[in-house]
């Protein structure tokens, strides 16, 4: 378990709520392992709270398939599987492909300036920074094509999954070997964009997405 675990307090949300909060963003960045034990006396001294609330957090991610229960084990955090990538990338592909045919339509040019920009970040992030710098940048850059799309119901519908791809998303950078395949995929998105050239642009965006399944699938049957 990570030792940077900590409680992000809110006045505004009930104690089990931020407590629930906490530890489903710890395990859709990853600082949960997939297979971790969580130990309800651990978690509730690690993020000075009672035990109530880290067992109705428990439950509760139970109920969104982030935790597992195993009989005379206990808790642990639910492994990625093969249905719940393909289900989420399924959605994710027809989703991405209607945002950036829009994107290439109603991209203003300080979009298509601020696009770079983050493409830049990317880049820096990809030759020095961590697995969650990298996921941080390349999200940034993502937001860029959905913000341009100007359908706020789009981007609610992406907003809904992203957290979900978050993992999936970690799984993938977390190969070195694929770094620069990414740096290319955004390079041809970029390039398709600015150009508006849709058909090419929704092809890159394609192969974004289906290198990410074929990498974390495999990462995935590796690992069982």
């Amino acid at each position: 378990m990570s030792n940077d675990l900590k409680v992000d307090m809110n006045e505004y949300l009930p104690l089990r709520d931020v407590v629930f909060n906490t530890l489903r963003q710890a395990i859709l960045k990853g600082e949960l392992a997939p297979g971790e034990r969580l130990m309800e006396i651990q978690l509730a001294e690690r993020l000075g709270v009672s035990r109530t609330p880290i067992r109705e957090a428990i439950r509760k991610l139970e109920l969104e398939g982030l935790v597992l229960m195993i009989p005379r084990k206990g808790a642990e955090v639910a492994k990625i599987s093969e249905k719940s990538l393909r289900d989420v990338l399924e959605v994710r592909r027809s989703l991405e492909e209607l945002a950036i045919e829009l994107a290439c339509q109603r991209m203003l040019p300080d979009e298509v300036e601020e696009l770079y920009k983050r493409q830049e970040e990317f880049k820096n992030a990809l030759l020095s920074g961590s697995a969650m710098e990298i996921a941080e940048t390349d999200e940034a850059y993502h937001d860029v094509i959905y913000k341009s799309t100007c359908n706020d119901r789009l981007v609610q519908m992406i907003n809904n999954l992203r957290e979900q791809m978050y993992r999936y998303r970690l799984e993938y950078i977390k190969d070195e070997e694929k770094r620069q395949v990414l740096l290319l995929e955004h390079n041809n998105i970029l390039d398709a964009v600015s150009n508006r050239r849709v058909e090419d642009a929704k092809l890159a965006m394609r192969e974004h997405i289906d290198n990410q399944e074929i990498t974390v699938l495999r990462n995935i049957k590796e690992n069982e």
